[in-house]
């Protein structure tokens, strides 16, 4: 009976270990440094995505403030319904990065992460950043645009160079939010002494 007891104690600790850091609101959402030295497995993910695929930490961190308020599982809200009906959702857009299913699977076969997951911070950091260097690509966009980075991550590549946001005045009004978060974010993560002693020396 001991050994039952030691063995699902341990398997508690194990999963409280692996479960997903709550949402972060309030004064934590406008400031970076506090942001990332709670969730400092964030920031790591973050340098990686950043270092691999050219999308600074302040950019990343702006697109998932903006697609799910860093809710792991969130899903666009459903639409219509009828009394106990629920209604369908307007898109397959999911976790972190609010990433459509045709586009997830396109990014695990480019870049070989087949078992990715789209409420795994690590994955939805690397997405952001593979996307973010295939639109640098496409586009010709510089990596400090990152109103039209993002624009471009909300209508796709192809229909950001249409200008299928030009008529969208909330989008632009989104993408201007996300700039000015990103900016901030970037001023904020390099100014961070929490982070520096940490991670100095890893990327």
């Amino acid at each position: 009976m001991k050994r039952v007891c030691v063995a699902l104690a341990a398997a508690l600790a194990l999963a409280a270990g692996c479960a997903t850091p709550p949402k972060p609101s309030g004064e934590e959402l406008a400031d970076a440094c506090a942001l990332l030295s709670e969730n400092k497995s964030w920031y790591k993910a973050m340098r990686a995505a950043q270092k691999e695929w050219g999308a600074p930490v302040g950019y990343q961190l702006a697109v998932i403030r903006q697609e799910s308020g860093f809710d792991a599982k969130a899903r666009p809200e459903r639409q219509g319904g009828f009394l106990f009906l629920p209604g369908k959702r307007p898109s397959s857009a999911f976790g972190y990065a609010q990433a459509l299913d045709a586009t997830w699977r396109t990014y695990q076969d480019e870049t070989g992460n087949g078992g990715a997951d789209r409420h795994s911070f690590r994955d939805s950091a690397d997405f952001i950043g593979w996307y973010f260097s295939q639109t640098a690509r496409m586009t010709r966009l510089k990596p400090t645009n990152f109103k039209g980075h993002y624009l471009a991550y909300h209508e796709g590549q192809n229909g950001y160079l249409r200008g299928t946001w030009k008529k969208k005045k909330w989008l632009v009004q989104s993408a201007e939010r996300v700039a000015a978060n990103a900016s901030t974010y970037e001023r904020q993560v390099k100014g961070c002494k929490a982070l520096k002693p940490k991670f100095l020396g890893l990327f």
